[in-house]
């Protein structure tokens, strides 16, 4: 299915949109990638949204990306006596210890002595999503005498947010190893990894998952901030999840720290998705409002590769209308001269190697002369997503013979991926390129189009040639001497 937009969309599966129905109303709506949050939903559930979308691709002809969502470690405080919880009062004094007794107004337990062992003087601890803040005034291995900043209702098991130190803790619980080997061995595409705080957590990602999924770094700590560059080069792909890095962080800090992510990203060619939040008053509204809209525009104009749902098309009650407007408001962005202007303003010369300066050309004649379409062939993905670097105006035909490729890079701006068979000579590769950029409507026999490969075929990252071919197979054959 072809997309009149290069931004891509996210779509979170849920109770709200679980069968074959409801997902197929999803992709047709403008929905590139399933997310499968496995903070919710059982395996045996999350298998059969996966079965539902791969058979929606084979129904659909096209290709569809997959990205599992690992829950990360969750640190909760314990319990209260009061089942209601207790009201702290700014001011007061609290006390957080490994005591596993019930807590009351002046202490409760929190079972989690990494935390105790990083804390120090002066920290911050952060309950129910910031809502109440707690400054440690002396802490031990086993205690944090606090005072509350911000006051309010602490009840049950509400969640804990440590945003001052890092915390001696691996990003993968006991359960994201089985959650990640479970979604490897089910097919996913992509597996973003939570509480990543260094390059290290990633590294062990990667190393579980051996090749069989495409790893993406969620930044929602300020540690993965500052360890940024670091966590981008081991990583295959970014998420800027905003709702946790609004706790951590004062909220005005998020969207310099964005744009600058997204910029980072870019410039490495590795996708990046802008998430939380986007149009969350569709969970329960049929429109959003208009400072959403202009939210999900603005991660538009910085260039991020996709915009993320996740209530919204979860368990909301509007979840294809959700789609349906944010696929509306990509359209109409990226028909405004000014997304045109910014995209290129940040474009970044790049020449540090033969597929750089291969890509370059590409995008600088597409955009110069009459071309239509860039048709590059990739295997590994590497071709292609420099080729989304450049943001060409014209759209990008990625060829592969790897479903597992083509299904990945669905998440990457602008990559239209076309399945081909294996190929051994250039002049197939031209010859299958004008077919597919004719059969689905790139362009006419009159035309012409870009191609890119890497000479000998079907090694990663060899691009080294570059031709302006002509759409008609009978002009290709008549020119060319091979």
């Amino acid at each position: 299915m072809r997309r009149h937009r290069n931004v891509k969309i996210v779509a979170t599966l849920g109770p709200a949109s679980s069968d074959y129905d409801m997902i197929r109303a999803l992709h047709d709506a403008g929905a590139d990638v399933f997310r499968l949050n496995m903070s919710h939903g059982t395996h045996d559930e999350l298998r059969e949204r996966h079965r539902i979308i791969r058979q929606i691709e084979e129904d659909t002809g096209g290709s569809i990306c997959i990205l599992a969502d690992l829950q990360g470690p969750k640190l909760r405080v314990g319990v209260f006596a009061n089942e209601e919880g207790e009201m702290l009062e700014e001011g007061a004094a609290f006390r957080m210890d490994l005591d596993e007794a019930p807590g009351d107004k002046t202490r409760v337990n929190l079972p989690h002595p990494e935390i105790f062992e990083a804390l120090e003087p002066g920290a911050s601890l952060l309950v129910n999503d910031g809502k109440i803040r707690l400054k440690v005034e002396d802490c031990s291995k086993t205690h944090a005498n606090c005072t509350v900043i911000a006051g309010g209702v602490i009840s049950n098991r509400k969640g804990v947010n440590v945003p001052d130190v890092v915390l001696p803790l691996a990003a993968l619980s006991d359960k994201d190893r089985k959650d990640l080997e479970f979604a490897c061995e089910l097919g996913v595409d992509w597996l973003a990894l939570s509480f990543v705080q260094r390059a290290d957590d990633v590294l062990e990602a990667s190393d579980l998952a051996n090749g069989r999924a495409a790893i993406l770094s969620k930044i929602e700590k300020p540690a993965a901030v500052h360890n940024f560059d670091e966590i981008l080069e081991v990583s295959d792909g970014i998420m800027v999840a905003r709702g946790d890095l609004g706790v951590e962080l004062p909220v005005q800090n998020v969207p310099p720290i964005q744009k600058r992510l997204v910029r980072k990203c870019r410039r490495a060619a590795k996708p990046v998705i802008v998430a939380t939040q986007m149009m969350e008053s569709m969970i329960e509204s049929p429109v959003p409002t208009r400072a959403e809209v202009s939210d999900v525009a603005t991660a538009i104009y910085e260039g991020a590769d996709a915009v993320m749902l996740s209530a919204e098309s979860a368990a909301g009650a509007y979840p294809v209308e959700a789609v349906t407007t944010m696929n509306n408001v990509a359209i109409e962005v990226e028909q405004d001269p000014t997304y045109t202007q910014i995209i290129e303003a940040s474009r970044e010369a790049k020449g540090r190697s033969v597929a750089d300066g291969i890509v370059s050309a590409a995008r600088e004649i597409a955009e110069t002369t009459n071309i239509k379409a860039i048709c590059c062939f990739s295997q590994s993905g590497t071709t292609a997503m420099l080729t989304a670097r450049e943001r060409p105006r014209v759209p990008i035909i990625v060829m592969t013979s790897k479903a597992r490729t083509a299904r990945r890079l669905t998440l990457a701006w602008g990559c239209n991926c076309v399945m081909t068979d294996q190929l051994e000579r250039f002049k197939q590769a031209v010859v299958n390129s004008a077919r597919v950029a004719t059969r689905q409507g790139y362009a006419t026999k009159e035309d012409l189009i870009v191609v890119t490969a890497g000479v000998p075929f079907n090694v990663p990252g060899s691009t080294n040639i570059l031709r302006v071919a002509p759409c008609d197979e009978r002009l290709i054959f008549n020119t060319d001497p091979e």
